[in-house]
């Protein structure tokens, strides 16, 4: 900003201060200020809008000690006139800028200030639960830190819901925003529940010509039937009877979209051991999962009578152990 503009201009009246305000006084006042006007507060609002750009300057300049002293004396010096040019001088010289750029080391229309100086950013941050310079709804590419700059799109929160297969696999899924605007999302392999995905320029557009928003879209994943994730492993509950697990046997366990697998169960596997098929887990860049194949012993529910005489037969020739005495024992420990 030219120091011309400084005899133009009382911040402390900006700010509803006196001159003698202190430091916390002003801080006080510039974020009371802040919040009233802030864009987020007032949508839509352009008055609203220019005047958190003009409290914001003046906090900008009295806000910072070094700037508030340099503004001072120009004020008190100036008295609020004008300074131009003298008749003959070639527009600059003896002038404004001679008088005020040996006090402040240079040419007076070379000093630029934003909101970054002592302003937006180390208050407006603490006010509104974030960062001046991050993104939200008061972020900009070059707005409110930098005077007069454009202003950046809000971002945009949605949802949408994915199939289990879809989630693990990836996939493009088409989606409507709420001003009607169809829209391609890549979906990543190996998405999971919850995670959310930035789409960066598609939230709302600028009102000024600047940066469009984003779109923070979180992926909610259905369950699937079979499998489940963990990790990058899916895991998968696989039946065999009673003889399979005793004697051994060769069983298909299925894959998630794929063809089934082969599997070899040892002979006397107990329910509940976990098989491991690598390679037939989640795919990504990242890394890629196994396949786990739990063991469940299904136990018949209805049995004939030539089946319950044999099996209690076979019961009366097995070794007479208690397959629960080293579990009881621990227990007495």
């Amino acid at each position: 900003m030219a120091s011309q503009d400084w005899f133009d201009k009382d911040f402390y009246k900006v700010l509803g201060v006196s001159k003698d305000v202190t430091p916390a006084e002003l801080k006080k006042a510039y974020r009371k200020l802040a919040r009233k006007y802030h864009p987020d507060s007032n949508p839509g609002n352009p008055a609203a809008e220019a005047k958190f750009k003009e409290i914001s300057e003046a906090h900008s300049v009295i806000g910072d000690p070094a700037q508030r002293k340099e503004y001072d004396a120009v004020r008190a010096m100036g008295g609020g006139a004008r300074f131009t040019a003298p008749r003959g001088g070639g527009g600059q010289a003896g002038g404004f800028d001679d008088v005020f750029g040996g006090m402040f080391g240079g040419g007076a229309r070379q000093q630029g200030y934003s909101y970054e100086q002592g302003g937006y950013d180390d208050l407006l941050g603490g006010l509104f639960g974030r960062g001046g310079g991050g993104g939200g709804f008061g972020s900009t590419s070059g707005g409110f830190r930098g005077y007069g700059g454009p202003t950046r799109g809000r971002d945009v929160i949605a949802s949408t819901t994915v199939d289990f297969i879809t989630a693990t696999h990836g996939d493009q899924i088409t989606l409507q925003t709420q001003d009607g605007r169809a829209i391609k999302v890549k979906i990543p392999a190996g998405v999971a529940d919850g995670q959310k995905i930035k789409l960066r320029g598609q939230g709302q557009h600028s009102p000024d010509g600047g940066e469009a928003g984003d779109i923070v879209l979180t992926v909610s994943v259905r369950k699937h039937p079979v499998f489940e994730r963990e990790g990058l492993n899916l895991r998968v509950a696989v039946p065999v009877t009673f003889v399979e697990a005793t004697l051994g046997a060769t069983i298909e366990v299925p894959t998630l979209g794929g063809p089934p697998v082969k599997l070899r169960i040892a002979p006397g596997t107990p329910s509940g051991r976990v098989l491991r098929v690598k390679g037939r887990g989640v795919v990504t860049l990242k890394g890629t999962g196994d396949l786990l194949a739990e063991v469940q012993v299904a136990v018949p529910s209805h049995l004939s009578k030539d089946a319950e005489e044999k099996l209690e037969a076979f019961a009366a020739a097995l070794p007479k152990e208690n397959p629960r005495d080293d579990l009881l024992a621990k227990a007495r420990d």
